[in-house]
Order: C-alpha cells, then structure tokens, then sequence
C-alpha cells in the first residue's frame, strides 16, 4: 500500500510538472505524423486559485481577435503594453533622427555644386555610402538577428561620427570616407531598426500593415520638419551646417533606443504562446524534414530560390531608381524652378514628407485589406507615372492663378505619396516570406538588392542629365522606367506557384 501511494504521488507531481511546462513533448520516432492532445491533470487547491486569479482579455479589432494575459495589457487600439510602449519609443527616436535627415536632404545635391562637382561626379559621392550598404548588409542582418538593440546603439553612433566628418571633410578623400561610414553606420543600425520592428509587429499579426504604416508616418512628419528647416540652414549657414543637424538627431536617437527592451526573445515567447492558446494544448508531432526546414542557418542563395524574393528583390532595384532621383535629380531640379531657392527645394521636400500622412496609412490599411503584394503593384504604377511624367509637368506653363512650377510640385508629391504606401506594404510582404529564426537576415535581402542602386544609379542619372539637348526631368523620366521594369518583374515572378 506504501508503495502504491509513493506511485501514486509520483505519478501526479510528474503529471503536474507536465502541465506547467506547456505540454512540450518530443517524438523522435518513424516520419509518421502523431496528433497529441494533452490531457490536463487535476490541479491542486493552490494551482486552481492561481489559474484563477488570471483574466483572459479578449479584443476584436476589424473582426480579428487578439488575445492578451490580462486586462491591464491593452491600452490603445487593442496594441498590449508590452507591444505599445517600447513601439511608441522607437517611432519617437526614427522621429528624431528623420527630423535630421529631412534637413540634410536638400543640401547633399547642393554641397556637390558648392565645391565644383559636376553632377555625375556629384551622383558618386551620394552613391558611395551604398557601397558599405551593399557589403555589410548580411553580416548586419546576422548581427541584429542576434540582438536587435546592440546593433541600433552601435550603428547610430557610426552615423553621427560619420555625418559629423562630413561636416569637417576639406578634400574628396575625407569626404568620401566619412560617407562610407555612413553607409556602414546605417546598415548595422536599420538592420537592428527593421528587426525590431518586425519583432513588435509580430505580436499583433492583424495589425501589421497599420504598424508599419505609422512609422511610415513618423518618418514623414520628422522629414517634412526637417526639410524647411534645412533649406532655412543651407541658405544662412551654407550646406555643410545642415550635416550637423543630422549629427545631434542622431546623437539623440543613440541615446533613446538605450531605453528600448530586447525584443528578440520577447517576440519569440509571444509567438509560442499565441500558438498554445490558439490551438487549445494540440500538439503535432512532425515529420523530420519539417523539423529541419525551420533552421537559422538560412542564406541569400536558399531565399533567392523562391520567386517571390526574386521579384521582391528585383521590385526593390527598380524602386530605388525614383530614390535616387530623389536625392540626386529632384532637389537640384526644384532650385531653379520653383521660388525660393534652397528654400523652396526644402518646402517641395517638406510637402513630399507630409504626403506620408496620406501615403502610410493608406497603403498600411490597403496591405490589411487586400494584401501586401496586391498594394505594391497599385502604388508602384501610380509611383512610377509620376517619375514619367516630370519632364512634361516641367514643360507646361502654369496658369495665372497658381504659382510656377505646380504642375511639377504635383507629379513629385503623386510620387512622393505612392512610395509612403509602397514602404509599409513591402515590408509586411517581405515579413509574410520571411523564416521567423531570421527574420533580420532575410529582411536584408531586398534591402542589399535596392542599396546596390546606388553605386551607380545616381551616377547614371547624372549622365542623363548632363546629356546635350535632352528635356529638364529626362533623368527622373528614366528613373520611373526602371522602376516600372522592376514592378513587372515583381508582379511575374510572385504570379508564378
């Protein structure tokens, strides 16, 4: 009878012992596919009181229920706590270093001029930070696939020396090394930036495209702040000021994502409890070959089997022609067009960053609605017409009761507008492929593939442009028609099963 009861006992504690750690069994037997259903034991008075002491809170948000532990966990928009502040701070540090950014733009063109470049030798000394870009992108990605936060600290610290040399560089050799640690200071940091991101999104999968499109927003509020605010410095102070603008921004955002939790783990133990919950303690055994399908060893060459990441990679080329016109076309065009000056060049700028508040949103709620990949082909034909356009919206007359150059403020900020929707739907796209274990890594891919653009993007532009005899804008024309190329090959590859 003793040792009945000492059976007995031991029997229940190993029972209880199983409950608490979630049912994780392992089956390590033949390929035949097992379904478990876990048998909850008796509890002990202890046990029942605690369960009971936790309130499930369920909320619906567009139809979708997202489950959190406790009331306490939601605090807007159905987002838990634990999702909404650490996302909030993210936004509000991106915030700050935009504003930076936004004042630096209109004077990187600008700068090239100051000191007597021409403007294809001007589309090189832009496009070398990509170089650092296109060679670190996968490291990086492995590096924040480790830890997100490290790398956001580490890389924006990179930044603001970066940006603080260009300020101080006297000669084409400085210059061209402060701009490659720029490059390297961004793609440890937007590794890290864009890791994280997806880590918080993951928490509230229904709520994705939305997520993303608020950063979108945030970005393009910092810019349009940023912008005038850089034509006004360019225009006092000359256009290396503007460089420290983005130095403190980004001294500032190094210091605020200190605060910021690791999420990598957090977001990884979300997941595996929205799953328990989800499927109510129904444990499936596995064949073997699904098992090792969720290695973290994944790489470029395995992602760039599937056609999906062929045509997102080949999408995010194409695109990257418009941001290249953007940086290296469109500021120098608006100088000599529109009134004002650098000023004007910044407040064209600014409008294109307020465009965001349209843009983001609309393309976050389309990816929700109607899908990501279907939002990216919408946008990118409407993006990429307003590239094309340019070069006729430069050659109309504006009439008398609208100030000159509208036509091309309109074609720009249809643009500008169409890429704040493409951005949010991208990325949610690239998060739907991606394998969880690597996510940063995988992330990168299309990232590398649009940095690499700009090696030489700019620098063709240039030759564009300093073409004899061709239309203003001809340069902006040939960067919508390769991002219309790279949206075709998009739409064929991910139509393919």
């Amino acid at each position: 009878i003793i040792s009945s009861c000492h059976a007995y006992n031991s029997v229940s504690a190993l029972n209880r012992h199983l409950h608490t750690h979630e049912y994780k069994w392992l089956h390590t037997h033949s390929s035949i596919k097992t379904s478990l259903k876990a048998v909850p034991p008796q509890l002990t008075e202890n046990e029942t009181k605690k369960n009971q002491s936790i309130k499930t809170n369920k909320v619906k948000v567009d139809g979708n229920t997202i489950i959190a532990d406790n009331e306490e966990e939601f605090l807007f928009f159905g987002v838990p706590e634990t999702t909404a502040k650490p996302l909030a701070l993210l936004l509000f540090a991106q915030f700050i270093l935009f504003i930076g950014v936004g004042a630096v733009i209109p004077s990187i063109p600008l700068y090239g001029k100051e000191i007597g470049l021409s403007a294809a030798m001007n589309g090189i000394v832009i496009s070398v930070p990509a170089l650092a870009l296109l060679l670190l992108a996968k490291p990086a990605g492995q590096y924040a696939d480790r830890a997100r936060k490290p790398a956001m600290i580490w890389g924006m610290l990179i930044i603001a020396i970066s940006d603080f040399g260009t300020t101080v560089a006297t000669s084409i050799i400085p210059l061209i090394v402060a701009r490659l640690g720029l490059g390297a200071g961004r793609c440890i940091s937007e590794s890290g930036e864009r890791g994280m991101l997806a880590d918080l999104a993951e928490t509230i999968p229904s709520l994705r495209g939305r997520v993303l499109s608020i950063q979108q927003a945030v970005i393009a509020l910092g810019i349009a702040i940023g912008a005038p605010s850089g034509g006004f410095v360019v225009e006092q102070y000359g256009p290396r000021a503007a460089f420290l603008c983005v130095t403190g921004a980004a001294i500032i955002s190094m210091m605020l994502y200190y605060f910021l939790p690791e999420t990598l783990d957090n977001a990884k133990n979300a997941s595996n409890i929205s799953v328990v919950s989800k499927k109510t303690l129904e444990l499936e055994v596995r064949k073997d070959n699904d098992v090792s399908s969720t290695s973290t060893d994944v790489t470029w060459k395995e992602l760039l089997k599937d056609p999906k990441w062929q045509g997102l990679s080949l999408y995010e080329v194409g695109a990257k022609f418009g941001y290249a016109a953007k940086l290296a076309s469109i500021p120098i065009i608006a100088t000599s067009v529109l009134p004002g000056g650098a000023i004007g060049s910044g407040a064209l700028l600014s409008a294109a960053g307020l465009s965001g508040f349209v843009g983001g949103p609309v393309g976050g709620y389309l990816s929700d609605k109607i899908g990501a990949k279907n939002t990216i082909l919408l946008t990118g034909l409407t993006g990429t017409l307003g590239l094309i356009l340019i070069p006729f919206a430069l050659q109309m007359h504006a009439p008398s009761n609208l100030p000159d150059g509208s036509a091309f403020v309109a074609v720009v900020l249809l643009w500008s507008t169409s890429v704040a929707a493409q951005n949010p739907a991208s990325v949610a796209f690239a998060q739907e492929i991606a394998p969880s274990d690597s996510t940063a890594t995988a992330l990168a891919l299309p990232r590398a593939a649009g940095d690499a653009v700009y090696l030489f993007a700019p620098f063709l532009l240039g030759v564009v442009s300093d073409i004899d005899g061709v239309p203003s804008g001809t340069d902006c024309a040939f960067a919508g028609i390769c991002g219309l190329a790279g949206l075709t090959a998009f739409a064929g590859l991910c139509s393919r099963e």
